[in-house]
């Protein structure tokens, strides 16, 4: 009797664990993300983070991301893509030709998930150590026909109402060929218009429109300093004060120019830095516990390799095999709730759709 009894109380226990745990699955499951937080390291390849990773003694806070995937990057006209057609695909969801902007490849305006974030009641931001009009930040918040259309693409932030953009470009926005000031129209709009890092911790709410440079920003080692860091710290500050959530796409620009100069340090220097604006994202996602957050790079440049280093040293040794960009699959790396949709291998036009379902946008 007794071992029936225990047999009893056995399966029994066994069972209701299983149902709590369904149960807790099931929850889980109906919870939609609060906070999405998109991080590009453009041209950042495997072997990037590698060497970065060797150069700081074995360690990244990329590390404490919990699920790996792999995207494919070719676009609509090349096995090659830019920065303008990847950068397309994953804010918009659509394979396009080299060089566009937020257009398919018959040139129709494509809507980004920034856009869909915006018209859903979520805060909005970017932030990149390039031009904020630069291909990547501009697929998200522009519709162009040319990467290189700076001015025009710098008009159509002001055809949204994105909440937070931080990057440098200042002279698109005031040197222009039809002599308007657009950061006097922004200011009308009601965003608080800064000129230097050093304004940003003055500003502790509302819009904001921070230029820390009249063109691109210098490398971080010759006077940038922490400026992406920083940058992602404050936009996350003001975005968080949305009660619905936010979306942000966060780019390290420069890895990619470190890698078209075959610049081994360049790389190494610029993949740290954006490491240290990925830690600020984690710990803001560990501590708010709604936030998911997506690490990943628009393509490889320049073909780099990691032959040998020393964890001890920090010593690493790297060759290039080209001055341009790369077909090769690129990880894609997330932490928080939904993570587990970034996993597996993907086109690069299903970040939009993931990034949806996650927010509870699209259920199916």
């Amino acid at each position: 009797m007794k071992t029936k009894a225990l047999t009893v109380l056995i399966t029994f226990t066994l069972l209701f664990v299983i149902s709590c745990n369904s149960l807790t699955q099931n929850n889980v499951e109906q919870q939609n993300v609060k906070n999405i937080i998109f991080m590009i390291g453009d041209g950042m390849g495997l072997n990037h983070m590698y060497a970065a990773m060797t150069a700081n003694g074995g360690t990244l806070a990329l590390e404490e991301i919990t699920h790996v995937g792999l995207q494919k990057t070719y676009s609509a006209s090349r096995y090659i893509t830019d920065s303008g057609a990847s950068g397309t695909a994953m804010a918009c969801g659509k394979k396009t030709y080299n060089g566009a902007i937020g257009v398919d490849i018959e040139k129709n305006e494509l809507e980004s998930i920034l856009k869909v974030g915006e018209k859903n009641g979520y805060a909005t931001g970017l932030v990149a150590t390039s031009t904020i009009t630069h291909a990547t930040p501009a697929t998200f918040i522009a519709n162009d026909t040319s990467r290189g259309n700076y001015e025009a693409i710098a008009l159509d932030f002001l055809l949204t109402d994105i909440d937070v953009f931080i990057g440098g470009g200042l002279d698109n926005f005031t040197k222009r060929e039809d002599g308007r000031d657009l950061t006097k129209e922004l200011e009308e709009k009601g965003y608080t218009v800064t000129r230097s890092m050093g304004e940003l911790a003055g500003v502790t709410d509302g819009k904001l429109a921070a230029f820390t440079a009249e063109g691109s920003n210098p490398r971080a080692t010759e006077g940038r300093g922490d400026m992406l860091a920083i940058a992602t710290k404050k936009a996350l500050e003001l975005l968080s004060q949305n009660e619905k959530g936010f979306f942000i796409m966060i780019e390290g620009s420069q890895i990619d120019w470190g890698g078209h100069d075959n610049d081994q340090d360049y790389v190494v220097t610029e993949t740290l830095d954006f490491d240290k604006a990925v830690k600020v994202a984690l710990d803001f996602a560990k501590a708010d516990g709604e936030t998911l957050v997506v690490i990943t790079a628009d393509h490889e440049t320049g073909g780099m390799i990691v032959l040998n280093g020393d964890f001890d040293s920090g010593s690493v040794e790297t060759v290039f095999t080209t001055g341009g960009h790369t077909g090769q699959l690129i990880p894609v790396y997330s932490y928080g709730p939904f993570a587990e949709l970034f996993t597996g291998i993907f086109e690069n036009t299903g970040f939009k759709e993931r990034f949806e379902k996650a927010w509870g946008i699209i259920t199916e």
